[in-house]
């Protein structure tokens, strides 16, 4: 039960991270929202893990298995994730990336022997076929956060790309955390290492900006550009650094705590797929947010998706 309650919260946490991402993303771009974010939730899980003592959980073993962990789940994952977010919107982004749930079972069962019977398969089932519903069967939207930007097969491939790496971030971590690491500690190794990544790609596109700009006679400008970007990326605004601060801390330094605890506790399917319930529970916040009330369809998908919830919790 731990395990199902602890991925139900952070499918809250994502869903409603997602709604929160959709502006800074659009203005920054997914590097740069990332690295602002994740320097952000590294600080506040480092912190919080040396005043609870959570470091000796973990052995070099350990912390590099996490790291690894992160690079796939976080850099790749979450990279992919909200590159696609900027030009799929919300709903169609994470109904997409749903498909980490089947993958993860799938891979659990491969890699790791964890068998699911046959109501849970049934309930998995049920679960990825109702939040795919809850989308295909909705009404148009009309709302900017909806709107369509760039090519929709760039957008779809990018996202399923993101399921394969948090599908694998997670079937990494689950080792780790079934030995009994600290949940706090874990995550703040895997966003400590996803952090400094995106530093390294900031400071990566930096020189190559600088270099660029060298040929062409001119010079990289602090703060728009350059290095100086890497601390105050250009477009960032006390209002965006509010959401992306709400985003972070909700969406990476809660929701993953709460995946990880999942792992620790319960099958990495089960665990992946009731934590993929985020297009559901984000039907009303839509709605509440937006003022424009999810299709009769879209209803129709979240019963599926909550009958398969029943089928695995009462399993």
């Amino acid at each position: 039960m731990i395990a199902n309650m602890a991925a139900l919260g952070a499918a809250l946490c994502w869903a409603a991270g997602g709604l929160i991402a959709i502006g800074p993303v659009r203005v920054l771009g997914s590097i740069a929202f990332n690295r602002v974010r994740l320097t952000i939730v590294a600080a506040a899980l480092l912190v919080a893990t040396t005043l609870l003592g959570g470091w000796q959980t973990l052995d070099t073993g350990a912390a590099l298995t996490l790291a690894l962990s992160g690079l796939l789940g976080i850099v790749v994952g979450d990279m992919a994730l909200f590159w696609s977010l900027s030009r799929l919107g919300p709903r169609r982004n994470v109904v997409i990336y749903a498909a980490n749930a089947p993958l993860t079972a799938l891979l659990a069962y491969a890699l790791l022997g964890e068998a699911l019977g046959p109501w849970t398969v049934l309930g998995v089932a049920l679960v990825t076929l109702g939040v795919m519903l809850a989308v295909a069967l909705r009404s148009g939207s009309t709302h900017s956060w909806e709107a369509m930007q760039g090519n929709l097969l760039a957008g779809v491939s990018v996202c399923l790309l993101a399921a394969v790496g948090q599908a694998a971030g997670s079937i990494i971590a689950k080792p780790v955390m079934t030995a009994g690491a600290d949940p706090i500690a874990s995550a703040a190794v895997r966003v400590t290492t996803a952090a400094l990544m995106f530093t390294a790609i900031g400071v990566l596109s930096a020189v190559r900006e600088g270099v660029r700009a060298g040929v062409n006679g001119g010079a990289a400008v602090a703060g728009a550009g350059g290095f100086g970007g890497l601390l105050v990326p250009r477009g960032l605004t006390p209002k965006l650094m509010l959401q992306i601060a709400g985003n972070g801390l909700l969406g990476v330094g809660l929701g993953m705590t709460l995946l990880l605890v999942g792992l620790a506790h319960g099958n990495a399917g089960v665990v992946a797929t009731l934590s993929a319930l985020s297009p559901v529970l984000i039907l009303p916040m839509m709605w509440l947010l937006t003022g424009q009330r999810p299709s009769l369809g879209a209803w129709a998908g979240a019963a599926v998706a909550v009958a398969g919830v029943a089928l695995i919790v009462n399993r």
